[in-house]
Order: C-alpha cells, then sequence, then structure tokens
C-alpha cells in the first residue's frame, strides 16, 4: 500500500476520534449547565419564599407593635415567661409566618411586662424602657426572631438596675449625716462657754421612730449596759442616754407604752412624749402616771428639771440637780415643732471641755429653736451614739475617757 493512503486512512481516523470527542464534550457541558441552571432557578426560588416569608414577619411584628397588639400580647403571654421561639427554632430553614408572628408576640409581651415591673420597683425605669425599644428594633430587623433568653437577659438586667438605683437613693449616710423616706439626721459640734458640745438635729416623717430601750431590754433597779450596747442591740441610727432610772425608787417610769414604776415623787418634773409625738411637763404631784397612760402618752422620762418651756428658758442661772457642779457634761432632748427634734450632748471635767451649767444649757437650747427641752442624766452618764460610732467623749472624772452602763437610752431607729 503507498504511502500516501496510510496517512489518509490515519487522518480519517483521527478526524472521525476528534468528531466523537466534540460530540461527546458538548452533550456533557450541555447537561452540566442544564443541572446548573436548575440548581440556580431552585436557590432563586427558595429565596424569594423566604424573603416573601420573612417580609410577612416583619409585617406581623409591626402590626404586633401597636399599644392595642401589645397589650392583648400582653395578656396572652403572661404567666409564661421566655415562650418566645429563638433562633433554631425553625424546621429545615424555613421559617412558618405563625412562628415569626408568636415569637413577635411573645417578645413584645415580655418587653412590656419588664418595663412594668421596672416601674413598680422604681428607680432606672426609663434606662430599662430604653433597653426595651432597642429590643424591639432588633426583633424588627430580624424578622422577630429575637432570642427569648436574650429579652430575659435584658429584662433582669432593668430590674436589677432599678433596684440596685433605689436601693443607692433610698439611704444616704456619712459621719454627720443619715437620711431615707421617713429619717433625717444631721450632726454639729458647737463651742459653747469653752464647751464642746455636739447636737443632732432630727426629722421624722412618722412619730413612731422616736422610742426609748432598756438595759439587757428588762427593767429593774440595778439592771446597767453602756448606750452603745443597748443602741447596736435595738439597731439605733442615734442614741443617747435616759434618765437613768435605776439609781431612784420613785418617779415615773413608761417606755414604749408600758407602764413600769408608778410611784410619785413630790414635786418631780417629768417629761411626756405624747402619741402624736409632741412633749409636755408634767409635774408627778398632779398627775398619776396612770392618767397620763390612759391620756395617750407612750414613754415619760423621770430626771429633770424643765430646761425649756413655750419657747423660753424655764431654769434660774444657779439652779442645779441636786448637788451637782455647776459645770458638767450634760444630755438634752428637746422639740422644735411637730417631728422636728434635738438631741443636744455636751463633754465637760476635761481640760478641752470644761462643761456646762443648766442655765447654759437652757439657753443654747433656746437658741436652736427648742420650743420644749428636758434635761437627762448627766455627769459620767452623758453619750452621744451615732452610726456605729460614740460621738462625744464620755467622762466620770476627767482622767479617762469611757462610757458608763446606764439603765435606758432614747433613740432613732426602726
Amino acid at each position: 500500500m503507498k504511502k500516501k493512503h496510510i496517512f489518509a486512512i490515519l487522518y480519517a481516523l483521527i478526524l472521525t476520534a476528534f468528531t466523537v470527542y466534540v460530540v461527546l464534550d458538548t452533550f456533557v457541558i450541555t447537561r452540566v449547565y442544564g443541572e446548573v441552571s436548575a440548581i440556580t432557578a431552585s436557590s432563586l426560588t427558595s429565596s424569594a419564599e423566604i424573603d416573601t416569608e420573612t417580609h410577612t414577619a416583619a409585617a406581623s411584628s409591626n402590626e404586633s407593635s401597636t399599644p392595642a397588639a401589645a397589650s392583648d400580647s400582653h395578656k396572652s403571654s403572661k404567666g409564661r415567661p421566655g415562650s418566645s421561639h429563638g433562633p433554631g427554632s425553625s424546621s429545615g430553614g424555613h421559617r412558618k409566618s405563625s412562628v415569626s408572628e408568636t415569637a413577635s408576640e411573645d417578645s413584645v409581651a415580655q418587653n412590656t411586662e419588664g418595663y412594668s415591673e421596672s416601674q413598680t420597683i422604681g428607680g432606672s425605669s426609663s434606662a430599662y424602657q430604653a433597653q426595651s425599644t432597642d429590643s424591639a428594633s432588633s426583633q424588627e430587623a430580624s424578622g422577630g426572631s429575637t432570642s427569648a433568653d436574650a429579652n430575659a437577659a435584658s429584662q433582669s438586667a432593668g430590674t436589677d438596675a432599678s433596684t440596685s438605683a433605689s436601693t443607692q437613693t433610698s439611704t444616704v449616710s456619712t459621719a454627720t449625716s443619715y437620711q431615707d423616706e421617713n429619717i433625717t439626721i444631721t450632726l454639729s459640734e458647737y463651742t459653747v462657754s469653752d464647751t464642746t458640745v455636739y447636737v443632732a438635729d432630727i426629722q421624722l416623717s412618722t412619730d413612731d421612730l422616736l422610742k426609748t430601750a432598756l438595759a439587757h431590754n428588762a427593767y429593774g433597779r440595778n439592771v446597767t449596759q453602756k448606750t452603745s450596747e443597748m443602741a447596736e442591740e435595738n439597731n439605733a441610727i442615734l442614741a443617747i442616754n435616759g434618765d437613768y432610772y435605776g439609781t431612784q425608787e420613785t418617779g415615773y417610769v413608761l417606755r414604749n407604752g408600758v407602764l413600769l414604776r408608778s410611784t410619785a415623787e413630790a414635786g418631780q418634773e417629768d417629761l411626756v412624749i405624747w402619741g402624736d409625738g409632741s412633749f409636755s411637763i408634767i409635774n408627778e404631784s398632779e398627775v398619776t402616771a396612770e392618767e397620763l397612760l390612759a391620756q395617750g402618752a407612750v414613754q415619760i422620762l423621770s430626771f429633770g428639771p424643765a430646761l425649756v418651756t413655750d419657747g423660753e428658758v424655764a431654769v434660774s442661772a444657779g439652779e442645779e440637780v441636786g448637788k451637782a457642779m455647776a459645770s458638767n457634761p450634760r444630755t438634752a432632748i428637746g422639740i422644735v415643732e411637730e417631728g422636728h427634734y434635738l438631741f443636744v450632748v455636751s463633754d465637760g471635767r476635761t481640760e478641752e471641755s470644761e462643761g456646762l451649767s443648766l442655765s447654759e444649757l437652757a439657753s443654747f437650747l433656746k437658741t436652736l429653736g427648742a420650743e420644749t427641752a428636758y434635761n437627762l442624766d448627766g455627769g459620767g452618764s452623758s453619750t452621744m451614739y451615732f452610726n456605729g460610732e460614740i460621738v462625744n467623749n464620755p467622762t466620770t472624772t476627767g482622767n479617762s475617757v469611757k462610757e458608763r452602763s446606764v439603765s435606758d437610752i432614747v433613740y432613732i431607729g426602726y
């Protein structure tokens, strides 16, 4: 066979093989392209469905955000905290419109409940309202799929913040002041006749916050305890020593509405604190303890004398208690007007503080605005306690500064 015939046959075989390859390649490409197109079309269809459903859910969320819808969802979700559907609650990546609507209603209800709770507790309600608004906006942006856990966390954070703010603002206490919704106390220090005098200015919204307490919470002549110890046991904010009734066998003793001793002492001036918080000076020779109790007396303190009555000094220049020295540590209680009281304690018998006479103490109380003021046990008994600390310098002889144990206190507290 000639060479040119052989080349012709080879050429024909090569041409045939190439033609077969081209046909097969075209067929494969066409099929693959068709499948890709089908997949793309399917994806576009699914995407369109998802977009349509998401738009529907967002529309439902917007409808449920109206006041009426929020109110209805609040009622329907009551008792079901955390019932909204979060991410992953749908099946196969397709969210049903009803599921999204339920999530939106529950979420709005939770935000409404959280805001109402914040309003009830008080404090930073506006801060929590802002958190609720942000949560609702986030929910709308995500098609109503905000998680219940996130809502619960936001609600808890708002409540904690409100409670914390309420706690911080309800009581303000420093070394020289105390204030809450019922009690305001301000401590001041004065120098009177070369003597340091401590004044507690007290304002109360309710009369039952002015109280007395007995040593070891027991009545008895030889029952004594330090002022600070009695104050701590009775959760007192402020306290002063009382009349030291245990050193006497006579004189009325009425404490917190309980009559403990009704034996009168002729000529004895007492301070009566009535149920409405007002003060009176009485003479035991003129009225019985039982009569005072029946008339509404809550406390009777029997030491004296009266220092100020009707806004005027009630003692003479040389008047003293028994054989007491003219200059002493002193304790006194006074009232300016309804709900406004004074506790006054002075140092004395030391190089730093000489002490006050009764007339000096009375004159000082008048300058403070006292309408009625009464002298309590003084000398080594004189002690003022405030917020866990002894305010003055109690001393008996001036050789040492320490508290004396007494039989009772007058205090402010719950």
